[in-house]
């Protein structure tokens, strides 16, 4: 990177809990490479401990979560404590197949934003520069 290069953000992106499905995630983890992002994916069955240590450890600013198998207000919950307790102060931006009445019940537990199927790209890259106060 030259002098007069912007530093790239780094963000961390994983899959929380015991789903295995992961292509979303990495379409994800892509769109935002393309966008200029340096992007950290941790893979599946990822614990919110795993998540927590990794974000530290990468020194990364927003952390997005993928939970497709319905136990996100636990996992959400869980990360967030954890991420609180261990002085990790990032958004989290959670997507997955959330119902709808669930969304709030996340927002309320400190989590920036909830993406749902069918987000387009365009629109999670946006909610991941406006959680850097990039717009």
């Amino acid at each position: 990177m030259s002098q007069m290069e912007p530093a790239r953000r780094k963000v961390l992106i994983a899959k929380l809990g015991l789903d295995g499905h992961d292509r979303g995630a990495k379409v994800i983890t892509m769109a935002l490479r393309d966008a200029g992002f340096r992007v950290v994916y941790l893979g599946v069955h990822q614990s919110p401990e795993d998540l927590v240590r990794a974000a530290l450890e990468e020194d990364v600013e927003a952390v997005g979560v993928s939970i497709l198998s319905g136990s996100h207000e636990e996992l959400v919950s869980d990360l967030v404590r954890l991420a609180r307790e261990r002085g990790l102060s990032v958004p989290v931006i959670v997507g997955g197949v959330i119902p709808p009445e669930d969304v709030q019940r996340l927002k309320d537990m400190g989590v920036f934003e909830v993406l749902l199927p069918g987000t387009p790209l365009a629109k999670v890259v946006e909610v991941f520069k406006k959680a850097l106060g990039e717009t």
